[in-house]
């Protein structure tokens, strides 16, 4: 089983979009978010995962990640048993920077407005190149956890986060009101 660990931090501005090579859409739920084991079900475009993590490290950074690839349409049916909640509905850009690549996530329905930068790294300690469009660093703080956004959006939260909104909405991605969040429209 392979050691994850990886930085997340809050975007600034949409900066990240022009150095990009790549996006994809990225629809998400959970069959398990319990404390210490979650158990996640993937549709990237048309690709499939299933991934089980194991429990975080204290400061947030590493936990074992199990990730396999499955058939499209199995994940489509195993997304049907997630736990109740919106799924995860986000776009992901790819954009080098340095020697490591940050995975930039635009989120959509209840969590509209959030985007997130997250770098793997090899060891907690590796030094990285810093991009500009980088805001706050959020790793360990577990309300920015996939598994908890889908329990509680960021729009439920009593005290919305200062969220540096990107300048411009990407024109070549649908509106909010076309977005995959409900369960029946997605399958």
């Amino acid at each position: 089983m392979a050691q994850e660990i990886e930085r997340k931090f809050l975007v600034k501005d949409n900066s990240y979009r022009r150095l990009a090579t790549s996006k994809s859409r990225i629809i998400q739920g959970y069959i398990s978010t319990q404390r210490g084991r979650t158990v996640r079900v993937r549709l990237r475009d048309e690709q499939a995962f299933l991934t089980i993590k194991g429990a975080t490290d204290a400061r947030g950074m590493s936990r074992y990640e199990w990730e396999q690839e499955i058939a499209a349409d199995d994940a489509r049916q195993l997304l049907k048993l997630c736990e109740p909640g919106a799924l995860i509905d986000k776009v992901r850009y790819l954009v080098p920077v340095g020697h490591h690549v940050f995975e930039v996530d635009e989120f959509y329905g209840k969590n509209a407005g959030l985007v997130m930068a997250e770098v793997e790294l090899d060891s907690e300690d590796e030094p990285f190149d810093r991009p500009d469009f980088l805001a706050e660093e959020v790793t360990g703080d577990v309300r920015y956890y996939n598994s908890q956004l889908m329990l509680h959006p960021v729009s439920t939260w009593d005290q919305a986060p200062e969220i540096p909104l990107p300048e411009e909405p990407d024109p070549a991605l649908p509106n909010d009101a076309k977005c995959l969040t409900e369960r029946k429209w997605l399958i």
